[in-house]
């Protein structure tokens, strides 16, 4: 029986060769576009690299914790921080911090004028088929920034940080300081055998585990579990000699109440970590006071303490609005 069905191929090397053209093309634009790139490849910022980095930072000429030393370290994991050098300049790239989801850069820190940088940055997210977004951009930066045609340029609202006066915060003198003079005083008070120590790598164990103390008194939102988990990374530096970082323990009848942690950069003292008990009255303002006191006496240099940003965070806003910031550092997303 012979069949009905009357079979034609189909010729597709005609569909086939196109496809290959195609694939053979972008492949060709993409080459090109690594070409033009000249920007070294990026990689994940490590705590050998720190030295390197801080070099770069160190002559960034802003108050933002974001180009603080710590202000990179601690916040690495989260942010996804990398890090590549050209001409004596530094990139980073990490996420937008109002967005993980996207990614961004640091305002670059170096030789090259910021039209260079950002032009470079222009090949690099051509070649890699990216957005150029930059996230936490100073405000001293902003004018230069939109002179170079952004298409987007937002606040950072949540994320100003808060600025203060050391000597104020040293000091605690002044009527606008009469509250905080009273929760040390109420600390005094009650605790008479209290005790305050630089944080050293002999000693940095107390606060180690003094964290698993705070945290069955902080909060369990996402955000502040990361971050007690970036304090213990920031304990870690420290007891590994990290000699940028600083910190203070605080002692009430033999145990801690309270430590923090910072670093110095310029005329600024940045505040990174800063933990207390709840049970212990005035804990907190005291170690605030004698850590500024301290670290203004061993740097005389230091004009100004940086306490960072509130992240929204409206119990922590009305925290840090209380010690009266002489200034709300504003940062910004720029989209190119």
């Amino acid at each position: 029986m012979l069949s009905s069905w009357n079979f034609s191929p189909i010729n597709t090397t005609d569909n086939h060769m196109d496809e290959i053209m195609r694939l053979a093309l972008m492949k060709k634009d993409a080459e090109e576009n690594q070409n033009e790139c000249k920007l070294p490849p990026f990689r994940k910022i490590t705590q050998s690299d720190m030295p390197l980095i801080w070099k770069y930072l160190k002559e960034e000429k802003g108050r933002t914790t974001d180009f603080s030393y710590a202000g990179v370290l601690m916040w690495v994991d989260y942010f996804n921080y990398e890090f590549s050098i050209y001409e004596d300049t530094l990139f980073i790239k990490g996420v937008v911090e109002s967005d993980l989801s996207k990614p961004a850069f640091s305002l670059p820190v170096g030789r090259l004028s910021l039209r260079e940088s950002v032009g470079i940055l222009k090949d690099y997210c051509k070649a890699n088929s990216l957005s150029l977004e930059f996230s936490a951009v100073p405000e001293y930066a902003l004018e230069e920034m939109k002179g170079l045609g952004p298409v987007m340029v937002e606040e950072l609202s949540d994320w100003g940080d808060y600025l203060y006066d050391a000597n104020m915060l040293a000091s605690l003198q002044g009527k606008k300081m009469s509250k905080k003079r009273n929760h040390v005083h109420q600390f005094l008070a009650q605790n008479p055998e209290w005790k305050a120590e630089m944080m050293t790598p002999a000693n940095a164990h107390d606060a180690m585990a003094f964290m698993d103390i705070f945290d069955m008194e902080g909060d369990s939102t996402e955000m502040a579990r990361a971050e007690r988990e970036l304090s213990r990374k920031m304990i870690t530096s420290l007891e590994g000699g990290d000699p940028c970082l600083k910190g203070m323990i605080l002692y009430a009848s033999g145990k801690v109440c309270a430590y923090t942690i910072g670093d110095v950069k310029g005329d600024t003292l940045f505040i990174h970590v800063e933990k207390a008990t709840r049970n212990v009255a005035g804990s907190y303002e005291m170690i605030n006071h004698l850590f500024a006191k301290e670290m203004t006496a061993l740097h005389p240099e230091i004009k100004y303490i940086n306490r960072e940003d509130d992240a929204g965070d409206i119990g922590l806003r009305m925290a840090k609005e209380s010690y009266h910031p002489v200034e709300i550092l504003k940062k910004y997303n720029i989209l190119f």
